[in-house]
């Protein structure tokens, strides 16, 4: 199951950038399909002599979403935290956990959202506009999409999806919703741009419940449909808030190493590890060097052809690895 339900990007290089200790404390805050804390837990048996306790090391996963609890770890050193990792400082104080050896976040969608039509979080299938991380969350996207005004859609269009077109598209939506409320994702897919309602070059569900789309819409149908989950989830607040705990969580010495995927999140995690804290602001001493907590060990690593080919969705991450100093 976990196979499918998501293949972690750069596997190996994210595992060697934490740089693991046997008997150190982990946190993956993106647990997914198990596939990074099923490797860190390898990487700590591996490396464990005769003179360490079993108990000594321990991984601390966290995911928000139920279904990741199939994909759940058989293993004395592991912690499944069903919840989101915006409350990473929480939970740690909860298991009474003072510093972290090091912590890693995938911020990849996993593949089980993208290919489960239910969810809501693809233009490829016919499904009720959810996209909740959190299935016990109150805002949906079709909550969004028929509750903020032109402005705001306009401005979410473009701050989470780059959307060029974002005021056009939010236009065309206020226009449709006020003939009824847009509750699935085809009736999203229709309010892109009016060709798309047309008979010509229009969509088409399939018997399948999949949704045809001519080509030239795909790239801005997954901007717009990026745009809305990041919203609905509030992804860059909760990882604003993710970074500050790690931080502070970290021991010297201690590594973080987060996979990210579309700029915006790029940018702050960046700016982040550079500058050590939210705003991105360089700070330096009399002698102009720079006062940061953090040393950068990778400063956005991609993944090599051969893994792009067998995982086509790796293209877009980049791996930034930063430890903080002693």
């Amino acid at each position: 199951m976990s196979e499918i339900y998501h293949i972690p990007a750069m596997l190996q290089e994210t595992i060697e950038g934490l740089n693991i200790k046997p008997e150190g404390v982990y946190v993956d805050v993106t647990f997914g399909g198990g596939g990074h804390s099923r490797a860190i837990l390898d990487r700590m048996h591996a490396l464990e002599t005769g003179d360490l306790k079993l108990e000594n090391g321990h991984l601390y996963s966290f995911d928000q979403d139920e279904d990741a609890l199939q994909n759940a770890i058989d293993d004395e050193r592991w912690t499944f935290v069903h919840s989101n990792f915006r409350y990473l400082r929480n939970w740690m104080d909860y298991y009474g956990i003072e510093q972290i050896d090091g912590l890693l976040a995938d911020l990849g969608v996993s593949f089980h959202h993208f290919d489960c039509p239910e969810r809501g979080f693809s233009f490829r299938f016919s499904a009720p506009l959810d996209m909740r991380m959190n299935q016990t969350a109150k805002r949906t996207a079709a909550d969004v999409v028929n509750s903020y005004s032109e402005e705001e859609l306009a401005q979410l269009f473009w701050l989470y999806g780059e959307l060029k077109n974002g005021r056009g598209i939010a236009r065309n939506i206020c226009k449709a919703r006020a003939q009824r409320w847009i509750e699935r994702t085809e009736e999203l897919v229709e309010n892109l741009t009016p060709t798309l309602s047309s008979r010509e070059g229009g969509i088409h569900i399939l018997e399948n419940g999949e949704i045809e789309v001519p080509a030239q819409y795909k790239k801005d149908l997954a901007k717009l449909f990026q745009a809305l989950r990041i919203e609905v989830n509030d992804e860059m607040g909760a990882l604003r808030e993710m970074l500050v705990a790690a931080r502070d969580l970290l021991k010297p010495g201690g590594r973080i190493a987060i996979l990210t995927y579309h700029s915006l999140e790029d940018r702050l995690v960046k700016n982040f590890l550079r500058s050590g804290n939210l705003e991105g602001t360089i700070e330096k001493d009399f002698y102009g060097n720079i006062l940061t907590p953090f040393e950068i060990i990778e400063k956005g690593r991609t993944a090599c052809e051969e893994e792009v080919e067998r995982n086509p969705r790796s293209r877009s991450a980049k791996l930034r690895v930063a430890e903080k100093h002693g």
